[in-house]
């Protein structure tokens, strides 16, 4: 087994060779990280990776469960082609108020919607208003209680050979912790168990950033 610790002066190197998506993410990052609840934001080559991953699937349709301050929506807008749209879920006015200002600022104000309100009864209702197989790439990243409600209708969303993105699956390694019994982390083992073992998709567990599971549904 090969890996490279990742160290912080790793790291470091690991993001300046990136490609840069846009001038407004180092704003947003700066600003953000004034917050207490900052490590909620995604990792900057986790954010590479996204926009990479939209345009490789050819993504039109994206839907988000967790906004935050709208770092990793711009990520996945910037890679939608024109008439593309990303529609955003949060519960949270404040930090939905800073995404829509840098969405703005990013030139993603009509390709781009946040709906406030709980995740799951805005699901329920694309899946009603929409029908399934609508969107081609789901990123989870709320509560981690609900993962798998929102695995399970987005599933039900999401087109064949369409990509779920879930976040912090490995919970900064709390996930293999027999002491950590907390519900965040029993759901995230609960979570991670099904993936694993459905059979309506393959998957692929990533060690980027906190862990992200790449899980695409298949025919």
């Amino acid at each position: 087994m090969k890996t490279v610790p990742m160290t912080e002066n790793v790291y470091d190197y690991l993001a300046q060779h990136q490609t840069p998506l846009h001038p407004i993410l180092p704003e947003l990052i700066e600003v953000t990280r004034q917050r207490p609840d900052a490590g909620m934001q995604i990792a900057v080559d986790q954010g590479v990776f996204m926009n990479q991953l939209v345009r490789l699937i050819g993504a039109r349709r994206v839907l988000e469960i967790g906004c935050f301050t709208g770092y990793s929506t711009i990520c996945m807008g910037l890679g939608l082609p024109e008439g593309g749209e990303i529609i955003s879920c949060d519960v949270n006015q404040e930090t939905a108020t800073v995404a829509r200002h840098y969405l703005k600022a990013a030139g993603l104000e009509k390709k781009a919607q946040i709906i406030l309100g709980p995740a799951i009864d805005t699901m329920q209702k694309l899946l009603t208003n929409r029908g399934k197989n609508t969107f081609d790439l789901i990123f989870i990243d709320a509560d981690k209680e609900n993962y798998g409600s929102y695995y399970e209708i987005g599933l039900e969303l999401l087109r064949t050979n369409g990509v779920i993105l879930a976040d912090n699956v490995l919970w900064s390694g709390r996930i293999i912790d027999s002491a950590d019994t907390s519900p965040a982390t029993e759901a995230l083992r609960r979570f991670n168990a099904l993936v694993r073992k459905d059979s309506r998709v393959e998957a692929s567990m990533l060690s980027l950033a906190d862990g992200l599971y790449m899980i695409r549904k298949k025919g």
